[in-house]
């Protein structure tokens, strides 16, 4: 048996549910769909209330379990009345328990019994391909899997859940943008082991196809033509749905260039990464030294949204002034978006430099076309922002112009008091915005990480920049050349 097998054998054992586990999580999930299912009655809707996700496929790990309770209503109701007496029945079953309303396609309840997640789901009872909602396709999904998967396949399913979530690319909501559940499974199935499915990972390029069923088999040209993400997995009960759809580009190949680390070196780490202390100021003020660019940090306060509404948001808002920084021409390097989902956002730019010269060059026509000189002249000859020229440089015209912005916080202060909508901040970021907002140096973050455990982690990690699991293969290399 070689380092990889000795591996996943002492990972399967600590992930695998334990018979008394997997029986208080089935009574907990049937005594739950017993009790939703009574509430569906007692409010009059005739639903079929099942089990389904990784409880229903037992592909769930030990110590993990999230309990997914569909409502499956006929297909007559209206998508309003679907989402709002789904919404209010979820509601009247967890009373009294811990419960956030997430937004999929549609709205959800997640509660919390006895410190397992409960997701409790609507969909429409409808027949395979007639789809009204994204959430029709689970129980079919829960179907196919169940009827494909074997106990050794279920085992494998299970190593890859645990490495996807232990390096942070596990999960298809907004926030992540990585590999759902059902993802995971296809991936093993296709290649008939966890270790295979690495090895297949590895070797990825952009516009990957996995069709498990070849449902569009010499028809390749077709799949492009459907879809355009870099990573493209057929739903076989779908054929018109990605089930990658949700996975970021950055995600597809931050699982590629792990499932090589991992081949290369197999090391625990990779399944049950150890505890990290949590950064102080002192230590965080180093790192951001230490890089040598010009941070700016973006703080506000509560957005008005369901967490999965609220990410998309922070993401729009991040690209959107990145974008206009680049405009202003303040150079980012990176940027990012840290929440806390409840009362604090942070938006992080790391710029080449957070002042700018007052100077901007500004190339002109070819001095032999003369009507383009003239208007070129006309323009910039003694106007109110022109500091010298216009010149004739080689065979052009060129011009010193005066940067209307040469501070990047200035510029973002003066952009952000009416709320930014109009340079793309999202509508609900825009709103709070409006009631108030501050912008940060690295020198003045240290209050915030020192207040926030949670922001000090994000934060030490974007400084850092490599993935958390690249310092296990460091160590490895280093080990090696020495």
């Amino acid at each position: 048996m070689n380092d990889f097998d000795s591996l996943c054998e002492e990972v399967t054992k600590r992930l695998t549910p334990s018979p008394q586990e997997r029986l208080r999580i089935e009574n907990l999930a049937d005594t739950i769909r017993r009790h939703v299912s009574k509430t569906c009655g007692e409010k009059g809707l005739d639903a079929d209330v099942r089990i389904d996700g990784s409880v229903a496929k037992d592909t769930w790990l030990s110590q993990e379990a999230d309990v997914d309770i569909f409502i499956r209503v006929p297909s007559y109701f209206t998508r309003q009345e679907f989402e709002r007496r789904c919404l209010e029945i979820a509601k009247s079953a967890m009373k009294g328990q811990k419960t956030v309303e997430r937004f999929a396609e549609h709205p959800y309840l997640e509660a919390w019994v006895e410190g397992i997640r409960i997701n409790i789901v609507p969909c429409y009872n409808v027949e395979k391909g007639r789809w009204q909602s994204a959430t029709d396709r689970t129980p079919y999904h829960t179907e196919y899997m169940k009827a494909r998967l074997d106990e050794r396949l279920r085992r494998e399913v299970r190593l890859l859940k645990r490495l996807t979530k232990a390096t942070g690319v596990y999960g298809a909501e907004i926030k992540t943008s990585g590999f759902s559940g059902f993802l995971c499974e296809i991936l093993t199935l296709y290649s008939k082991s966890f270790g295979e499915a690495l090895k297949s990972v590895a070797t990825w390029k952009r516009r990957h196809i996995i069709d498990i069923d070849d449902i569009y088999a010499g028809r390749k040209s077709e799949v492009y033509d459907l879809f355009d993400e870099s990573l493209i997995v057929i739903d076989p009960v779908d054929p018109a749905r990605n089930v990658a759809a949700a996975v970021a580009e950055k995600r597809m190949w931050e699982f590629v260039a792990l499932s090589r680390a991992l081949l290369k070196g197999p090391r625990i780490e990779f399944f049950y990464p150890p505890a990290t202390k949590t950064p102080t100021p002192k230590s965080l003020q180093k790192q951001a030294l230490k890089i040598g660019s010009n941070l700016v940090f973006l703080a506000f306060g509560r957005v008005d949204a369901v967490v999965d509404i609220l990410w998309s948001q922070l993401y729009k808002t991040e690209r959107s002034l990145s974008n206009v920084l680049e405009e202003k021409n303040f150079t980012v390097y990176r940027s990012g978006a840290w929440s806390n989902e409840r009362n604090l956002n942070v938006l992080v730019f790391e710029l080449e430099r957070n002042r700018i010269s007052r100077t901007r060059r500004h190339l002109g026509p070819q001095v032999e076309r003369r009507e383009e000189s003239e208007r070129f002249l006309t323009r910039h000859l003694d106007a109110s922002d022109t500091l010298a020229g216009p010149w004739i440089e080689k065979e052009r015209w060129k011009v010193h112009k005066a940067r209307a912005c040469v501070d990047a916080i200035s510029f973002l202060k003066n952009s952000l008091q009416a709320g930014g909508k109009e340079i793309g901040v999202g509508s609900r970021i825009a709103a709070t915005m409006k009631t108030g907002f501050r912008l940060l140096r690295e020198t003045d973050i240290a209050k915030l990480a020192k207040r926030d455990a949670d922001f000090a982690m994000f934060l030490s990690q974007f400084l850092a920049g490599t993935p958390t699991w690249s310092r296990w293969t460091k160590n490895d290399q280093t080990r090696r050349s020495s």
